[in-house]
This record gives C-alpha cells, sequence and structure tokens, in this order.
C-alpha cells in the first residue's frame, strides 16, 4: 500500500493466464490525484504502445496543467470545473498521439485503447473515459459503477432493445464501440462526484470485471484494511477464475475527513462529446 497526506493507493497489473503478454498500463501521481489505467488493443505490440502512449500522455498533460489551476473552480460558460476540463483535454491529445503514431508506423496500423483517469481535489474527483474499462465506487458497503461502458452490448441496452439480464445472455460484452487512437477524434466522456469520507474507489480493466462478479468484489472491499493485499487478492481471485485476460486495478482511498466544502454540490454531467 502506498500513502501520501491525501491517498491511500494500490496499483497493480498482471498479465492474466492466457495472454502472452501484458497490453494494459496503469500510472499514478498521488501529488497532483491523478490515477490512470489503459487496456490496450492491436496486433504485434500495438495494444501495449497504445496503453503506454496514452498513460504517459495523459499524465504528462495534467502534471503540466493542473497545479495552475485553482482546485474545484467551475468555468462558468462550461459548466465543469478545470480539473474535468483539463483530464477532458487530456485524453484529447492523448487519442492524437495513438493515432499519429498507427499513421506513421504501419505495423501499429489500427491499435487503440481504452482508458479510465481520475481526477481527485478538495472533496470531488472528475472522471474522463473512453471504452470499458471502469471505474467503481466502495460507499457505506455498496459498490456502483460510476462509468457507463462503451460496449455494443451497454448501447442496445440503453436504447431499450434489451434489459441488462437479456443482453447478457444474447450480446457478446467485449465488442468496444468507443476507443483511443481508432479514430482522428474521440467522445469523451467527463462527469464529476462528490467524495465522502471512507470511500473506496476501484479503476479497472475488463480482464478483472469479466472474472468477478460485483458481488465478489463488494465483499473483498468490504475486508480491505491494506490496499495492497485487497488489490493482490482480487487479481488472484480474476486468476483462479480463468484469468482470461491480462488484468489491472488501482484502488484509492481519500484521506478528506477535514476537507472544506467550499460550495454547494451540483449535478453530475456525463458524455460530453468531441
Amino acid at each position: 500500500m502506498n500513502q501520501s497526506e491525501l491517498f491511500d493507493w494500490s496499483a497493480v497489473t498482471d498479465r492474466g493466464r492466457v495472454r502472452r503478454k501484458n497490453e494494459d498500463h496503469v500510472s499514478t501521481n498521488a501529488g497532483i490525484g491523478t490515477f490512470v489505467l489503459a487496456d490496450g488493443m492491436g496486433g504485434h505490440r500495438g495494444g501495449e504502445v497504445a496503453s503506454a502512449i496514452a498513460v504517459n500522455t495523459v499524465l504528462e498533460c495534467l502534471e503540466a496543467r493542473l497545479p495552475q489551476l485553482t482546485p474545484g473552480e467551475i468555468d462558468e460558460n462550461l459548466g465543469y470545473t478545470g480539473e474535468s476540463l483539463a483530464a477532458r483535454e487530456a485524453v484529447i491529445q492523448a487519442n492524437h498521439k495513438i493515432y499519429d503514431s498507427s499513421c506513421e508506423q504501419p505495423q501499429y496500423a489500427g491499435m487503440g485503447t481504452t482508458l479510465v483517469v481520475a481526477v481527485f481535489y478538495l472533496d470531488r474527483l472528475s472522471i474522463a473515459h473512453v471504452g470499458d474499462s471502469r471505474l467503481y465506487r466502495f460507499r457505506q458497503e455498496q459498490l456502483e459503477q460510476l462509468t457507463s461502458d462503451h460496449t455494443m452490448r451497454q448501447e442496445l441496452v440503453d436504447r431499450g432493445f434489451y434489459t441488462e439480464q437479456e443482453a447478457c445472455s444474447m450480446v457478446q460484452r467485449n465488442l468496444v464501440t468507443r476507443a483511443l487512437g481508432v479514430d482522428e477524434s474521440v467522445a469523451v466522456d467527463i462527469q464529476e462526484e462528490l467524495v465522502l469520507p471512507g470511500d473506496l474507489y476501484a479503476l479497472c480493466s475488463d480482464g478483472l470485471y469479466d472474472m468477478l462478479d460485483e458481488e465478489v468484489i463488494a465483499r473483498v472491499l468490504g475486508a480491505c484494511d491494506d490496499l495492497q493485499q485487497c488489490a493482490q487478492k482480487l487479481i488472484d481471485l480474476a486468476n483462479s477464475n480463468g484469468g482470461k485476460d491480462n488484468i489491472s486495478l488501482i484502488l484509492v482511498r481519500p484521506s478528506i475527513d477535514s476537507a472544506p466544502l467550499r460550495r454547494p454540490w451540483y449535478r453530475r454531467i456525463r458524455g460530453w462529446l468531441r
């Protein structure tokens, strides 16, 4: 477990039991409250290249931008905090870099990656994501998925063609409808959440949640004291259930007991597209 004045956190990535290589990347900078996870896709090292570019670019952009911001200040024209806008712009920059690399290097043509970014500040959390890597919140013994998967299955459910239960049996889940690097532009979902004392957040790739029921994840998180041990236990359980994909997980527990509430809470906003 890693500790700082503001966070306990742990980041683990594992190749799994089936794949020959690990195309996931995770990285953190607790000093600016930023945690990033990417799940790459594409042949001949393309996936691992795309996910590395995504994570590194996002962190570089946010390390340059976040220290310049007044924490939690809302852009009156756009209705988002500066942190949310910075996260969105960082993901867009990552998309440009991956797309340009795939165009310039034929061996990486078609490479892409999913991505989820968490930025903590004051008593707030900004989330930016593309694809089906997820961010969960464990609060008061309840596990909630905060992000919405960009997959064919989820789109069919959202449009009312199937219920969640029907879609699980009729539609292949991992048909991703949105990813970084595939096209010159990308739609980035951003949202903002209130962080409460005791919250525990989990960023993960589909290699984890495809192998474990949410009830199992919640049970492990509910008994979690040491985040490193907790993260490794979830990785081990996913491998025990087959480990069919790379498995990545970042656990974050913010320390905000004395954080000031500097303005009233505002509504969560999803899906600003570009």
